[in-house]
């Protein structure tokens, strides 16, 4: 017998115990064999519908992460939304955000769910890890290059989304002007926090009106835009499977194959990530109470001044990294749980759903993927990674957009990047409108 199949032969029979098993011991979710996740599924909705979640992040982090991981899996393995719509991110996203919608889940569970994402600072805690994380595991050669790269494709992003939604508007009868102010200008603002609303006070500044007038009209194609931001993600991920030399598999720049160093997680070390992530986090904070930029740009600044300095010892970068892995690996899906019940509102997407508005909204998202991708190509950058941080993480919701976003594409170690587009760019774009509107 040949050694080939001496070896298939002990597959065959190292397979046999695995496949005689039913399916669901075979089938694993979170890592649980499924009738032990289905028994924790039914006992944490059991204590949601009774009102028996204990109060705080115990309740909430629980229901969050069962939901996540069940509606993840789901999404996962569900043939169009697993290959069309981003996956589990999507599904954990707007499954809950349908939950809440139609009144499945309890006003007090939504309430919070809610204080824990925002009072209760769940988002941000996941930020700061990917953040500093990220960038202290980032070779420094790379940051070095990429980051001094990064405005010219952010920009030709920015540019021809505006440009190319005008162009439409005008032609469909929209209006140039009002396709960019009320449609490309909020999607590429950054968010609600510090995109829509600070842009509703710029436009009432401006142009009169109250700003929660605005705010009526901007929502809804920073949520449209959100969904579609996602799922182009999604779809470019698809893309990098089948033409490879458009993607680096999560590496921004071309040219370098950086081997990813196997990480031995220390429990010690871990600790000192979680210090050295919410270090940066309140020094982000302390110097954006007298600069005029938004914390997480700061900290992003300040991490990358440390990593490039080589100013941290190697038992902080382990940390942080590790720490990155663990919450990156555990609470991604909880938080985007998070992000559909606290920060995604349903009612406003379905009422924007008209063609006009959903192909404005559309132009928006591939002018800015294009851009962003056609330039970074210029510049040394894989295309699909450029149009993803440059490009569509410009175009979603902020802070929770990059996650979302991240996610569908399978490219979270990309989040310096990501933030860099939300912060710096969503600034940028408050300074153009500012400058613009005047003029249209």
């Amino acid at each position: 017998m040949t050694q080939e199949a001496e070896k298939m032969d002990q597959q065959d029979i190292d397979a046999t115990p695995s496949e005689s098993k039913p399916f669901w011991q075979r089938i694993k979710i979170f890592n649980i064999p499924m009738i032990w996740f289905a028994g924790i599924t039914v006992l944490s909705l059991f204590a949601m519908y009774t009102n028996n979640l204990p109060a705080g992040m115990i309740g909430a982090l629980l229901i969050m992460m069962v939901l996540g991981e069940l509606l993840g899996w789901i999404g996962d393995h569900t043939p169009i939304i697993k290959s069309f719509l981003g996956g589990g991110a999507i599904l954990a996203i707007f499954g809950a955000a349908f939950m809440v919608y139609s009144g499945l889940m309890p006003e007090n569970t939504v309430t919070q769910i809610t204080d824990f994402m925002k009072s209760g600072g769940f988002l941000n805690f996941y930020i700061a890890a990917l953040i500093t994380g990220s960038i202290l595991g980032m070779n420094s050669k790379i940051l070095k290059q990429a980051g001094s790269k990064f405005a010219l494709p952010l920009l030709a992003g920015v540019l021809l989304s505006i440009f190319l939604t005008g162009m439409i508007g005008l032609l469909i009868g929209y209006g140039f002007k009002e396709a960019i102010l009320v449609i490309a200008m909020p999607i590429m603002g950054g968010g609600m926090g510090a995109g829509a609303v600070p842009m509703s006070q710029i436009y009432s500044g401006i142009l009169g009106n109250d700003p929660s007038y605005y705010i009526s009209i901007l929502v809804p194609a920073l949520a449209l835009g959100n969904v579609f931001a996602i799922i182009l993600a999604g779809i470019l991920n698809m893309v990098g499977a089948k033409f490879p030399k458009l993607t680096g598999n999560g590496q921004l720049m071309t040219g370098f194959h950086v081997e990813q160093k196997a990480i031995t997680y220390n429990i010690s070390e871990m600790g000192i990530g979680v210090v050295a992530a919410l270090l940066f986090y309140v020094i982000g904070q302390i110097l954006g109470s007298f600069i005029p930029l938004h914390p997480y740009a700061l900290m992003i600044i300040m991490v990358a001044i440390f990593k490039l300095g080589g100013w941290l010892p190697d038992i902080v970068e382990n940390g942080a990294n590790q720490w990155y892995q663990f919450v990156a690996k555990n609470w991604t899906l909880a938080l985007l749980i998070g992000i559909g019940v606290a920060y995604t509102d349903l009612g406003s997407v379905l009422n924007a759903l008209t063609l006009e508005y959903i192909l404005l909204v559309i132009s928006v998202i591939l002018g800015a993927a294009i851009g962003a991708g056609l330039l970074g190509k210029l510049v040394g950058f894989y295309p699909i990674e450029a149009a993803i941080t440059a490009g569509l993480c410009m175009a979603n919701m902020g802070g929770t957009g990059d996650v979302a976003v991240l996610s569908a594409s399978k490219r979270m170690e990309l989040m310096p990047f990501a933030q860099i587009s939300s912060r710096l760019g969503g600034a940028l774009i408050l300074l153009i409108a500012g400058l613009i509107v005047p003029l249209l």
